[in-house]
């Protein structure tokens, strides 16, 4: 008992027996340790600061069941973006001067004057080409293509009917740029075209699956403005309502079969005339 009071209060010396020095060492501690060698420091390992980052990786891939990783989300559809627009025959006719229009400006606005009447137009050569300037958004070329084809619709008559077929590519390719002024432009050139003589509407039905995909897309396409106004509504430039009606007018126009294959292509379209 007295060997341990006295070694818990004093210190003892010792000599190292390798280099002679001297090391003065509390009572309890551990063995000796010469001065001259120095104790080695913990290094971390290399990989150990990458561990703890995480890693972004693609999924269904090997890394991505790594601990330490997050899976990259899939991209964008892009479903709503806007397509770039090529050169329009229908620029390229006006430019060189084919057409036998002219622009006409009057106090309600302007309007086209025609150089010949329009019922003695060839309506296989001239129709196309119009509806081919739906995808123009530049004036004068936006201006003469939209209110050329309301004319040449309010005049053609019987001439209409047999044209339908050429005119479904031009369609589709304004619909197919996603352009919000292209599209309501192009759904009131299709409402007047339904309407504009007998048979039209369902001469369409056939090619409603060229037609159909992209206001399938837009067809929910409102502004929530809460208790504000849309003045969309009035000027007749919201997507949503513009297919909703045109929907309707195919429906109307398009025979016994126009609801079921508007159905096929628009699953969430109601009926106007069943309910």
């Amino acid at each position: 008992m007295f060997v341990c009071f006295f070694q818990s209060v004093f210190c003892f010396l010792s000599v190292a027996d390798a280099g002679g020095e001297m090391v003065v060492e509390k009572a309890g501690s551990g063995p000796s340790k010469p001065v001259g060698d120095r104790c080695p420091q913990q290094q971390e390992p290399l990989g150990h600061a990458k561990k703890s980052k995480q890693q972004v990786s693609d999924g269904f891939t090997v890394k991505a069941m790594m601990k330490n990783t997050v899976v990259r989300g899939p991209p964008v559809a892009g479903a709503f973006k806007e397509r770039p627009t090529k050169p329009t025959a229908f620029r390229k006719f006006y430019e060189r001067g084919d057409f036998p229009i002219a622009l006409e400006h009057d106090t309600k606005g302007n309007k086209i004057a025609w150089k010949v009447e329009i019922e003695k137009l060839d309506y296989h050569y001239y129709l196309p080409l119009f509806f081919d300037g739906l995808c123009e958004m530049t004036f004068p070329y936006e201006f003469f293509a939209r209110q050329g084809i309301h004319d040449m619709l309010e005049h053609g008559g019987n001439k209409i009917l047999p044209v339908i077929p050429q005119l479904i590519i031009p369609i589709k390719n304004a619909l197919s740029l996603r352009n919000r002024q292209v599209i309501c432009i192009t759904l009131k050139v299709l409402q007047h075209l339904v309407v504009s003589a007998d048979m039209v509407g369902e001469a369409l039905v056939p090619y409603y699956r060229q037609i159909l995909p992209v206001l399938n897309i837009f067809k929910n396409m409102n502004v929530n403005s809460g208790d504000g106004i849309d003045y969309s509504q009035q000027k007749r430039e919201n997507i949503g309502d513009l297919i909703q009606e045109t929907l309707e007018a195919f429906e109307r126009c398009g025979g016994e079969t126009a609801y079921i294959n508007i159905k096929y292509m628009i699953p969430t379209y109601q009926s106007c005339i069943l309910n």
